[in-house]
């Protein structure tokens, strides 16, 4: 969790450089898809905030009022990202759209290093949020490495339409508005996809089928289990909540198969990281008799 927040950390001051950077000589190169890609890493600064914010209140340990933890902040960080990322494309959108049909004076050809600088440096930073997210289960950091990617993937097609508008500005001087318009348009895609992601988890959506056999995998490993009747999961921020219904010899004893219980719980938190803890229900195996262990 810690790494998490240096690279949100880290994350906010690289995008504050390149938003001010792109904004400066998007303006004096009079350039529109600069100028919207400028926007695009201003905005990518305040997600990076929202997913700070939400790493350090997830962080918290449970309380008596939240006994799952606070780990849903981290999921409502990147359900915020998503909206932020949605303003945002609207904006760059409507601006590239309107400013089209007033395209003037051709940009200058320095408006080029910009773009370059800013895609080689989000191609070196995104790689490190998406694995540090993915690696602790982390929905904002995933959402914010998501946010970088679009930012290459914007300043690639700015990079196309201003390098048409430097080209031949007789003919494609309107490609530079024409290009802040799609980099609009590749933020709001990816602000609904963000946004569908966040709201899965705070629907309690199921993790996919391969989670939930290496739940009941290990479970079965644990001596004197029967077998596996029910196994749900949610996720609550970082990592999972488990409910398991377990099956054993209905001739055990109530404080045996509280032990059984016990065992499991313990072996799948130790075995599976990403479970925060398990919920287990002891059932009786339907059958006339348990199966060999």
């Amino acid at each position: 969790m810690k790494r998490a927040r240096q690279i949100a950390t880290a994350g906010m001051a690289i995008s504050a450089g390149l938003a001010a950077m792109k904004l400066t000589f998007g303006w004096m190169a009079h350039s529109a898809a600069l100028t919207a890609d400028g926007f695009e890493s201003a905005a990518d600064v305040f997600a990076s905030g929202v997913v700070l914010a939400g790493l350090i209140v997830a962080s918290r340990p449970a309380d008596d009022n939240h006994p799952y933890g606070h780990g849903r902040v981290e999921t409502l960080a990147g359900l915020w990202v998503g909206f932020m990322l949605f303003g945002a494309g609207l904006l760059i959108a409507w601006h590239g759209l309107t400013g089209s049909a007033e395209a003037g004076q051709p940009p200058h050809h320095y408006a080029i290093w910009p773009l370059l600088i800013s895609i080689a440096v989000k191609l070196a930073f995104v790689g490190v949020k998406r694995r540090e997210g993915k690696r602790i289960g982390s929905a904002a950091l995933v959402a914010d490495a998501a946010h970088d990617s679009i930012d290459i993937l914007s300043g690639i097609v700015a990079f196309g339409a201003l390098s048409l508008a430097l080209y031949d500005p007789a003919r494609f001087l309107r490609a530079d508005h024409i290009g802040a318009f799609g980099v609009g348009l590749i933020v709001l895609v990816t602000a609904v996809r963000v946004m569908r992601d966040a709201s899965l988890h705070l629907m309690d959506t199921m993790p996919d089928d391969s989670a939930l056999a290496e739940i009941r995998s290990v479970a079965l490993r644990v001596p004197q289990v029967s077998g596996v009747e029910k196994c749900y999961a949610r996720k609550t921020g970082l990592r999972y909540h488990v409910d398991l219904h377990l099956e054993v010899d209905p001739q055990m004893t109530v404080r045996a198969s509280h032990d059984i219980a016990t065992h499991v719980r313990d072996r799948i938190r130790e075995e599976l990281p990403w479970v925060a803890d398990v919920l287990v229900h002891v059932e009786p195996w339907p059958g006339p008799s348990p199966p060999p262990v």
